[in-house]
């Protein structure tokens, strides 16, 4: 079994096993963290069943728009048949080390819950980027520290057992590697929030 396949089984039950009414507080409160602005176009990457729908769309208003992205067909299935029929959205089943976006599509890029289970990071990263505008913001973040995730993980399936989030310094080299600039970080109990920009300049610069 691979990744794909372990989501798409696991997205039957998601919902009921992680939208707590614990989540939805906890995400009531971290969106507006992002700093999104009305109007802006966001890609949620991993969407998954769609948790942060609700919270980009009131973030954005009615004059911005929402792209979810998920590789899992029975995730993507799951998120239409609850937002579809909103005009200020898409949902689609993409990969996301293979973008299928043009260049400098969108104002932000969000990431929730998927961080630790792209195979590979650095493309994924490349990838993002190349969709973001300049200047743009990549939000990767959890409900969870980087610690509780690698704890929680090893009772997992062995699909995912091994998925963790780099090491801060790791982070932050794959980050300017593929353009970021002013990176943040935040790790502690019950919460990861990674924040970073596109760089405005043609040369990759990071601090």
């Amino acid at each position: 079994m691979n990744r794909q396949e372990f989501f798409n089984i696991a997205a039957v039950t998601w919902d009921k096993r992680f939208q707590t009414q614990e989540l939805l507080t906890f995400l009531e409160q971290l969106v507006p963290t992002f700093h999104l602005k009305l109007g802006q176009r966001i890609l949620d990457v991993g969407t998954g069943t769609g948790i942060l729908i609700p919270f980009l769309l009131k973030s954005i208003g009615p004059t911005g728009h929402v792209t979810a992205i998920d590789y899992s067909e029975k995730m993507v299935e799951i998120c239409k048949a609850k937002y579809a029929r909103l005009p200020n959205i898409s949902i689609m089943i993409q990969q996301f080390e293979n973008l299928q976006f043009s260049s400098e599509s969108f104002d932000a890029i969000t990431c929730f819950g998927l961080f630790p289970h792209l195979e590979n990071k650095k493309e994924a990263l490349s990838q993002m980027n190349r969709a973001l505008k300049p200047g743009g913001r990549l939000i990767i973040a959890h409900a969870l520290s980087s610690m509780e995730i690698k704890s929680r993980h090893h009772n997992a399936s062995s699909v995912v057992a091994l998925d963790v989030l780099p090491e801060e310094a790791s982070m932050r080299q794959l980050l300017r590697q593929a353009g970021f600039v002013r990176i943040r970080i935040v790790d502690k109990p019950g919460c990861y929030l990674c924040l970073s920009n596109k760089s405005s300049f043609k040369t990759k610069t990071g601090i």
